[in-house]
């Protein structure tokens, strides 16, 4: 990639205000970046939720309304992701990326209903998959039409409630001939520790994030939020959007140090 990638936003669409808020602050960011890239990204309907009390979304109507308005507003493209394949044509209508969950990434149905809407597919890599079982999840994708495919990482269950990011996994993703990209905010999650929903520990996203710029990545995906104390989801692992542009600033000197003294 020519460019290094950006895919931000909130966990969960919970409001128009708050929405235009992230993304003006990332349109900001872009501008400030002419070597960086930026999709905005927010769940329309989280359907996997740890507890049967959280919080799914705005709808899909009202939020795919949203994120149109969001790249009409401030020209960023859009995504978020879908969970059935008869949703992937609803997607792709409104978003230039299809995002397939990491739970659904080996299902087949839904990596040909993302192929065949035509649009870049980001897939995430399962975290019960090795960075092997990869490869199928690709061929797949490009049996059934796909392009361009982004590769997400985002960490591999380590007994219970841990997850672990393997630095080789990058390495070994390349060779599928797709950008790799790196899930920062839910590689932080404690999966089941927080009861009835996902926990996390962000005091480490800085360290995972250098580690991962040194092992050689196309992007990150990262979800900020205004106030992540009280997000509607993943309160734990999100990043503050204040710390964003500092943070997005450090990481760019880092990947652009990386690519000139070791290109990929």
């Amino acid at each position: 990639m020519e460019k290094f990638l950006l895919i931000a936003g909130p966990c969960l669409l919970e409001g128009e205000a708050m929405a235009f808020t992230v993304a003006e602050e990332l349109a900001k960011i872009q501008g400030q970046h002419g070597d960086l890239e930026v999709i905005f990204k927010a769940s329309v309907d989280k359907a996997n939720r740890s507890s049967v009390r959280g919080v799914r979304g705005l709808g899909w109507e009202r939020g795919l309304k949203i994120l149109a308005a969001i790249a009409d507003r401030f020209s960023l493209p859009v995504t978020t992701d879908f969970h059935e394949p008869c949703q992937a044509e609803q997607v792709a209508a409104v978003c230039s990326v299809v995002q397939v969950p990491a739970f659904l990434c080996r299902q087949t149905d839904m990596l040909a209903a993302a192929a065949r809407t035509g649009r870049i597919v980001s897939v995430k890599k399962g975290q019960f998959l090795s960075p092997w079982d990869m490869a199928n999840v690709v061929e797949k994708l490009r049996f059934f039409g796909a392009k361009t495919i982004y590769q997400m990482e985002r960490g591999t269950f380590f007994g219970y409630g841990q997850l672990v990011v393997d630095m080789r996994s990058f390495q070994v993703l390349r060779k599928n001939g797709c950008p790799v990209i790196y899930d920062l905010t839910h590689s932080l999650q404690l999966p089941s520790m927080g009861g009835a929903m996902t926990g996390g520990d962000r005091e480490f996203a800085d360290v995972l994030a250098r580690a991962a710029l040194g092992a050689g990545i196309d992007g990150f995906f990262i979800e900020t939020h205004p106030d992540p104390v009280n997000a509607l989801c993943d309160r734990d692992s999100q990043l503050p959007l204040e710390t964003l542009a500092e943070r997005i600033g450090r990481y760019m000197e880092v990947a652009r140090a990386m690519r000139r003294i070791w290109p990929l």
